[in-house]
């Protein structure tokens, strides 16, 4: 891990990408976050409740992490509606359906997974769009000159953009097993799982993905049209 950190802070000192402590500082989070967690998990995948506590505060980090990212300040509330309208469907699907049991063990390594990417997703469609608001505020007032209506007036700037947050996924569910070998397909093959059942299990977990965030991202994209979901500044920029 020593080696793998100082790989990143030679990369970031030559290539002046300025994440040399930051990259330090998050490594060292992540082994004390994941030694406490490693000791909540051991008791919260035996009761189910522990585990919805733990879901619970999963999502709660990954709204201030995304309302963080995106400067949406006290618009937060709307971000946990963009999340959560991503992440309720698909493990509602998932358990509904039967393909994973409802029990601790499934419920936290799969709502852990779909959290983690609506969380991804919603970050990407705020730093895509707001810096496009922001360069295209003469688009808009033009737009609004012509009497179209305010969300009207946004979605003119921001449409063309906004396919641009699920397009990781797109090209992960397209690729996979040619480019990438991911995580749950690993674990199931490692937990003694299989083939088929890997493969299964990824399917499952990749196709989630890409439609929680489909969800979250136009969800978002509503809100933002709607003049919920903006950072301050925009905020007051983006006026009736």
């Amino acid at each position: 891990m020593v080696a793998l950190v100082g790989l990143t802070v030679v990369a970031s000192r030559l290539g002046r990408l300025g994440i040399c402590r930051a990259s330090v500082v998050a490594s060292a989070r992540a082994m004390a976050q994941l030694a406490v967690v490693s000791l909540i998990l051991v008791y919260a995948l035996q009761h189910l409740w522990a585990a919805v506590v733990f879901t619970i505060v999963m999502f709660a980090v990954a709204v201030a992490t995304t309302v963080g990212r995106t400067g949406v300040g006290r618009a937060w509330p709307w971000t946990a509606v963009a999340v959560a309208s991503g992440v309720l469907p698909v493990l509602a699907i998932i358990f509904c359906s039967g393909a994973a049991p409802v029990n601790a063990a499934s419920l936290v390594p799969l709502a852990g997974i779909i959290i983690g990417n609506m969380m991804n997703g919603h970050t990407l469609a705020g730093r895509r769009l707001f810096p496009e608001l922001r360069e295209s505020i003469g688009t808009f007032e033009a737009a609004l000159s012509l009497g179209l209506p305010r969300a009207d007036a946004i979605r003119m700037v921001t449409e063309d953009s906004i396919a641009e947050a699920v397009i990781p996924s797109v090209d992960s569910t397209r690729t996979v097993g040619l480019v990438p070998l991911p995580g749950a397909f690993i674990g199931v093959l490692l937990g003694g799982g299989s083939a088929l059942q890997a493969g299964a299990a990824q399917l499952l977990v990749l196709v989630g993905i890409l439609a929680g965030q489909a969800v979250t991202v136009v969800v978002a994209h509503r809100l933002v049209c709607a003049g919920l979901l903006l950072p301050p500044d925009l905020r007051r920029a983006l006026h009736e």
